[in-house]
């Protein structure tokens, strides 16, 4: 049993606010000034980020088989709510006017620990049926010595719908679930709901959220992962800052920061 186990008699959800389509301009102001604020702990797991990114595509590049590559992946799925927590654990702290050290991150993150690694199991049980997925897709590849665009189109248009469906569920259960985690005492299925609830009534400013990210991801791409260092400690300090406009857990008791 967790020990974050939520108390008796509380809904299922916590209720979300109507948002602004462009709200994630703020969070990612705010989360460029918690980076300002403490960039000694925010740049450390952005290196650690990197050097993850760097280890995946080596692992895929010099051993080239499938197996492997999706063994560190799966790796990579339960690293990464790790990594993220404690990003949020420091945006949290400079909320509280709390000092901010490594070593208080890492106990703030531990109090959610076992809901993060059941998250993580999700996702990974999801990531494993998008690469099946993936994978039947090979029976639409154009046939033959010369396939014609349409061809391609089929190909290409089926795989990224597929696609899309498996990014859509996996953003809307980790938009806001895990900042939930680590700011309340609530169970992983709570914070799940919560996270799709808020989404789904914020269509506009989430989808303007899911851009962001993903042109925040692609320059870390086109850096050669280098641009990681600092886009995704800034993308995780928005999305804390994202949580707290978003949703309303007041009535679930709060995570006490680690004295340290």
């Amino acid at each position: 049993m967790s020990n974050n186990a939520e108390p008796a008699g509380l809904p299922l959800l916590a209720p979300c606010r109507p948002l602004p389509w462009n709200a994630a301009w703020g969070w990612l102001r705010a989360g460029w000034q918690d980076m300002r604020r403490a960039p000694g702990p925010s740049l450390f797991y952005g290196l650690v980020m990197f050097a993850i990114s760097v280890a995946i595509t080596v692992a895929a590049w010099y051993l080239g088989r499938i197996g492997i590559y999706l063994g560190v992946m799966s790796g990579f799925v339960f690293l990464g709510p790790l990594l993220a927590l404690r990003l949020y654990a420091i945006s949290n702290r400079l909320e509280r006017g709390v000092e901010v050290t490594l070593g208080a991150t890492f106990r703030d993150a531990g109090k959610a620990l076992g809901d993060a690694m059941v998250f993580a199991l999700i996702l990974l049980v999801v990531a494993l049926i998008w690469a099946r997925a993936a994978t039947m897709v090979h029976i639409f590849f154009p046939a033959g010595d010369q396939p014609g665009l349409m061809d391609w189109l089929r190909f290409l248009g089926i795989g990224s719908a597929i696609g899309s469906v498996f990014c859509a569920v996996i953003f809307m259960a980790s938009a806001f679930s895990l900042p939930m985690l680590l700011d309340r005492r609530c169970d992983t299925v709570t914070a799940v709901v919560t996270s799709v609830n808020a989404t789904l009534r914020n269509k506009p400013a989430m989808l303007f959220w899911a851009i962001c990210i993903g042109v925040g991801v692609l320059l870390g791409v086109l850096t050669a992962y280098i641009g990681f260092v600092v886009v995704l400690p800034l993308l995780g300090h928005a999305a804390w800052h994202g949580y707290r406009q978003t949703v309303d857990a007041s009535a679930w008791p709060p995570q006490v920061p680690a004295a340290d």
